[in-house]
């Protein structure tokens, strides 16, 4: 009996310990590790704005900060301002894709491009490269490296988080900004902290935080994990780029380590998270990432300069509403200019508050 014990109880430790080793041989068995996605993007001319003044979208190199960061450009040459989107975790800037045109057609000079970690040439292995004060500065590093003054400003999941912060320590340069699916950073924050329902939501972050075992869950077996669960919702030509992009080797590891890096950065104390640039923010009533209690808590940091949309969608927003969400962010764009930025009486947009599912 003693003896066939021992035999089952190394035969368990021999299968977990197996376990881990399947999952890394699966996972880097998927990768490419001949860097298609960055060899065609090292090919890509870098970014001149007459290369960029069709309203489709132009893929460019831009230099900043000592990196090469991927980008689609549009509309430049028109005189309606500036707008800057931020895509946001597991995506590219392909995202916005059915938005670019649009704004590009009405006038608009767009900047999408693939943030720190997801541009081949813009990827530090450092951990702490990735913390939210640097991310948020590459979107000012990028509007300096096209010539965007002032812009407006759009992101969605990460890219609202970066956005965010953007808001609260340079909104002098910025016209307006349009969160979509994350809320108010205090507020979430408050959420996650005091809201059962909302730290159920939030829960998988602790997953994407732990070492090396995302990466492999995610990669093997060929992204099937990614591409027939987490992109659902998504057009193929779309989980192409994607996993393009996170087969490479270190590129999922980056992608996951603005949720690592999240934890090394203590928020500045006397930060000022009270909003006064003109904010649309854009939320799915299926969005199982964010409940109600952080949507309500926002509003304090608003003195009417808040408008709130609800739409019957999940988290994806530009993949199941994409053509209400770029309705929603025109008539913001166009509410907000220039002009009405220095007095100017802006037009009144009708309200659509958010209420509980």
């Amino acid at each position: 009996m003693k003896r066939a014990l021992t035999i089952t109880v190394s035969v368990l430790v021999g299968l977990i310990l197996l376990i881990p080793l399947v999952l890394w041989a699966g996972a880097f068995l998927s990768l490419d590790h001949d860097q298609s996605h960055g060899s065609a993007t090292a090919e890509l001319p870098v970014f001149r704005p007459a290369l960029s003044a069709a309203s489709a979208p132009e893929l460019a190199l831009i230099d900043s900060a000592g990196m090469r960061f991927r980008a689609r450009t549009a509309g430049f040459g028109g005189n309606r301002g500036n707008v800057i989107l931020l895509h946001g975790f597991p995506e590219s800037s392909a995202m916005d894709l059915p938005m670019i045109p649009v704004l590009a057609e009405a006038g608009y000079q767009v900047l999408a491009f693939d943030q720190r970690g997801y541009s081949p040439g813009a990827r530090p292995e450092a951990l702490d490269a990735y913390t939210t004060d640097k991310l948020a500065a590459d979107v000012f590093a990028l509007a300096d490296a096209v010539g965007f003054e002032r812009f407006h400003l759009v992101g969605h999941d990460w890219g609202a988080a970066v956005g965010w912060l953007a808001v609260f320590g340079g909104s002098e340069r910025i016209l307006s900004w349009t969160a979509l699916s994350i809320p108010h950073l205090g507020a979430y924050a408050d959420a996650i902290g005091s809201d059962p329902d909302q730290q159920e939501r939030s829960a998988y972050v602790g997953f994407f935080q732990t070492p090396w075992l995302p990466e492999a869950l995610f990669s093997f077996n060929g992204f099937s994990m990614m591409r027939d669960g987490v992109y659902g919702e998504h057009a193929p030509v779309l989980v192409d780029e994607y996993l393009a992009i996170f087969s490479e080797p270190g590129a999922l590891t980056a992608a996951l380590n603005w949720y690592r890096a999240s934890g090394l950065q203590a928020p500045a104390e006397g930060a000022a998270l009270d909003v006064r640039v003109p904010t649309l923010f854009v939320w799915g009533n299926a969005d199982p990432v964010v409940g109600q209690a952080a949507l309500e808590a926002q509003r304090r940091h608003f003195d009417g300069n808040l408008r709130e949309i609800e739409l019957d969608a999940g988290h994806w927003l530009m993949e199941e509403a994409a053509q209400a969400v770029t309705e929603a962010v025109l008539s913001h764009l166009d509410a907000h200019g220039e002009a009405d930025a220095d007095g100017a009486e802006a037009p009144e947009l009708s309200e659509q508050p958010i209420t509980a599912p």
